[in-house]
């Protein structure tokens, strides 16, 4: 236990629901609806139908101008909340949650008739001094000289070492990663973007970084930032990657690759040698491209669950996913050259996909509530589009998959299926 933080969420509403979380042992809190309901919510329950009536959950133009959510109403609501934990914590007699934290022996169930609260709520401080084994019960007081902090993750590499790279104007630069590296490309995301002045006021890097951004790069910001990476990567290879920036891993990706991609390009190939065909292999996690708004993802191989889930409009290329598929995705582009799992397109309300149905199971395996599937028509936009995607998935990541579907297009076409949401 002393070895991770917890983190509670779930209709935590008030101060009292804080502390009590925390007497049992939570170090940090989430929220969601709370926090929807203070910007304007009102919980109508239908936001996957892109119909929104106080446009928080929707994308279309109309409703979005209803939404009259402020920084100023989030900020208030935390600070009452604030104010009535620090009332809950003084009567207790407790300064702090730290204090709080792990101190069940101050709970007291109101009724144990239905629920047996006893080793919930017992206090395990006293066995845990003893030496008595505590295997499976998670109520226990955490004793601060029990406390061992997880390290934090050591970096084979530090953004801050392609500063002069980029000061040099390098375009090219090659790099190793490991798992270890975990959302590797949005420090540095967030360093570049801190030097454009003209689309950002602010000319300094973020507060947390004391290395000043080069002279040159406030009046011209790299436009073309190549990094290649070989190994395997960390979860959120490539989150919020910026404008201007494309990461090239040769290897493999855990889960959230482009979490949030904000117009960078990534793409994901096996590495040289690899002897297995590449669109049988996984070689990506699942959640990719979780909430993307731009850029463009091209991977040679199949990905996890839940890819493009919240697409408003990147680009994305796989050669199979899991299930789940462009759930909720309200724009983009996807070409999934592959099979695809269960609930494919659940709650899509806007964007396109185009799926190669080899085994012609698609519509088994897509959720036809929010869609519709339509043949590619030759001749038609959508059939240059689908060529132009291909041919640039197979330059990129060289695919063998991409080149002999566009050499054999006049046959490859009709198996593929546009999918369209119908909101």
């Amino acid at each position: 236990r002393g070895k991770v933080k917890l983190q509670v969420d779930g209709q935590l509403r008030t101060g009292r629901d804080i502390v009590v979380a925390a007497l049992l042992g939570a170090d940090e809190f989430a929220f969601g609806t709370s926090m929807l309901v203070s910007l304007g919510c009102e919980q109508c329950r239908n936001c996957n139908l892109n119909c929104c009536p106080v446009g928080i959950a929707t994308q279309k133009a109309d409703l979005r101008k209803k939404f009259a959510g402020r920084p100023e109403h989030l900020q208030r609501y935390f600070r009452f909340l604030a104010e009535e934990v620090r009332e809950h914590l003084a009567a207790l007699g407790l300064r702090s949650l730290a204090e709080a934290r792990g101190r069940a022996d101050l709970l007291k169930a109101k009724d144990d008739t239905i629920f047996n609260f006893e080793d919930m709520l017992a206090n395990f401080s006293t066995q845990r001094r003893e030496g008595s084994s505590l295997t499976g019960l998670t109520g226990f007081t955490r004793l601060e000289s029990d406390v061992n902090p997880v390290n934090p993750v050591q970096e084979n590499y530090d953004f801050r070492e392609l500063i002069p790279a980029v000061e040099r104007c390098e375009t090219e630069i090659s790099r190793k990663i490991s798992n270890c590296d975990r959302s590797v490309g949005t420090a540095l995301s967030g360093w570049l973007v801190a030097t454009q002045p003209p689309n950002h006021p602010t000319t300094q890097p973020p507060n947390h970084l004391t290395t000043q951004p080069p002279s040159h790069l406030t009046t011209q910001p790299p436009n073309h930032l190549t990094i290649t990476f070989t190994g395997v990567a960390g979860q959120s290879f490539g989150a919020f990657l910026a404008r201007g920036v494309a990461f090239n891993l040769r290897g493999e990706a855990n889960d959230y690759v482009g979490k949030s991609l904000s117009g960078g390009i990534i793409t994901i190939a096996p590495p040289e040698g690899f002897a297995e065909a590449p669109e049988k292999s996984v070689i990506a996690g699942n959640v990719i491209a979780y909430g993307a708004t731009s850029g463009k993802i091209f991977i040679n191989g199949l990905a996890g669950e839940r890819f493009g889930i919240r697409n408003s409009g990147a680009t994305l290329v796989a050669e199979g996913i899991g299930d789940h598929g462009c759930e909720y995705m309200t724009g983009g582009v996807a070409v999934i050259l592959g099979p695809v799992g269960v609930n494919f397109a659940a709650g899509m309300t806007g964007g396109v996909a185009y799926v190669y149905d080899e085994s012609a199971t698609l519509d088994l395996n897509c959720n036809l509530d929010s869609v519709d599937l339509f043949p590619v028509e030759p001749g038609s936009a959508d059939e240059e589009e689908l060529k132009a995607l291909l041919a640039e998935h197979e330059a990129r990541t060289s695919s063998p998959k991409a080149r002999a579907i566009l050499a054999d297009w006049p046959n490859a076409r009709p198996k593929f299926a546009k999918v369209v949401g119908t909101s």
